[in-house]
């Protein structure tokens, strides 16, 4: 064999196996092409083109860093890196939205239990709000019970004060009423006589019947409108007994020497006849 021969048949089998190269890369293409999926389709085609056309520039099979099936296999091996991360974060996703939904479900019950809570606070304040008032309104209505109870004790005590006060004014008036209706008896033989002298001549006596019936008198009572007789009970002036006969002349007998006087000398009168008479009498008798 020539020289020449020898030469150009590398040359012949480097084209064929570029040409087989091609051929295959174009049959892997195909089919990853019917069976890849549609979201890596163009993915998997770049990268088996990028690989052909470098092997075809650098004019040798030994400088082509991917064959086919390698090609094939990455294209796999990103598809399924993707569709991991794609459920990665599906899964990441369907966490975050549970623990988003867990979060919440803990916020509403944390808002339910707080706003029950609060409730409660709430009506345990208005309780106590409700008791407190109730207390204080009981104190107070004690309290005015109380002051009402000791005005009204005062004010009895102060009326039977004064009811006291008035029954023993009354009485003190009442007795100086009847003090003031009872004459008071007067003892004064000076005026006495001069009232008997006054009135001898009404009874048909001169003046000189005046000397015999103030020594009788005189004898009797010393002319005392009080006189009274321990032993017998005669009284007054003119010493009547019983006493009380002197109330024909008037019911101021007891303390009225006229009244007294007036009954005396009718007694003489009607009696002895003359106040001379009556004298002689008494000094012979000792009463008359």
């Amino acid at each position: 064999m020539s020289e020449l021969n020898d030469q150009t048949r590398p040359s012949a089998r480097h084209r064929d196996q570029n040409e087989s190269t091609l051929t295959k890369s174009q049959s892997v293409l195909k089919k990853a092409a019917r069976e890849g999926k549609s979201r890596n389709r163009m993915n998997v085609v770049a990268g088996i083109i990028a690989a052909a056309l470098g092997v075809a520039s650098l004019g040798t099979a030994a400088n082509a860093a991917l064959t086919l099936p390698e090609a094939s296999r990455v294209a796999e091996a990103r598809t399924a890196a993707e569709t991991s991360n794609n459920k990665a974060a599906e899964e990441a996703a369907a966490a975050k939205k549970a623990a988003d939904e867990k979060a919440a479900a803990a916020k509403k019950a944390a808002d339910e239990k707080a706003a029950a809570a609060k409730a409660a606070a709430d009506k345990a304040a208005a309780e106590k709000a409700a008791a407190d008032k109730a207390a204080a309104d009981q104190a107070a209505a004690a309290q005015a019970a109380a002051e009402k109870a000791a005005a009204d004790q005062a004010a009895a005590e102060k009326a039977a004060a004064d009811a006291a006060a008035k029954q023993a004014a009354d009485a003190a008036a009442a007795q100086a009423a009847a003090a003031a209706a009872v004459p008071v008896a007067v003892d004064d033989p000076a005026a006495a006589k001069a009232y008997a002298a006054s009135i001898l001549g009404s009874y048909g006596w001169s003046a000189s019947e005046m000397t015999a019936l103030n020594a009788l008198w005189e004898k009797e009572s010393n002319w005392r409108t009080t006189a009274t007789n321990a032993s017998s009970g005669a009284y007054g002036i003119v010493q009547s007994l019983p006493a009380s006969k002197m109330a024909s002349a008037g019911a101021d007998w007891q303390t009225n020497y006229q009244t007294q006087i007036k009954w005396g000398l009718n007694y003489i009168k009607e009696r002895y006849g003359s106040p001379s008479a009556a004298l002689a009498f008494h000094l012979a008798n000792n009463w008359y």
